[in-house]
């Protein structure tokens, strides 16, 4: 799997774009992201709550690679990054524009979570 490139308001991903927030499981399934579980904290999905982190998370993961989106604006919540760190899961947060080379990049077993817009 190879993220090819990412512009405002969406990212290619072997071909195939997609026009919304993206997580890439273990098995390099892509999922839509859930924003709605971090909304109905903070009333933004630039804010990434605990149980949008338990979505995120699967057993195994040594990094999470977010992609704060174009304008670096996403961040995770202290719970989120305490839960994430309780797990033994490394983060590495960056503009998605970087954070895809990261990704790329990486021989970690990581999931990747990307924002496409702001």
């Amino acid at each position: 799997m190879r993220i090819e490139s990412t512009e405002f308001g969406s990212i290619t991903i072997d071909g195939k774009t997609y026009a919304f927030d993206v997580v890439i499981r273990l098995s390099g399934e892509i999922k839509k992201r859930k924003k709605k579980l971090s909304k109905k904290y903070y009333g933004t999905s630039h804010m990434i709550s605990k149980d949008e982190a338990k979505f995120v998370y699967e057993k195994g993961c040594e990094q999470l690679v977010l992609g704060t989106g174009q304008d670096d604006n996403v961040r995770l919540s202290k719970e989120a990054v305490k839960y994430f760190d309780k797990k033994g899961c490394k983060i590495v947060a960056q503009p998605t524009p970087q954070a895809i080379e990261t990704f790329n990049d990486s021989r970690k077993d990581k999931i990747g979570l990307f924002h496409v817009t702001c």
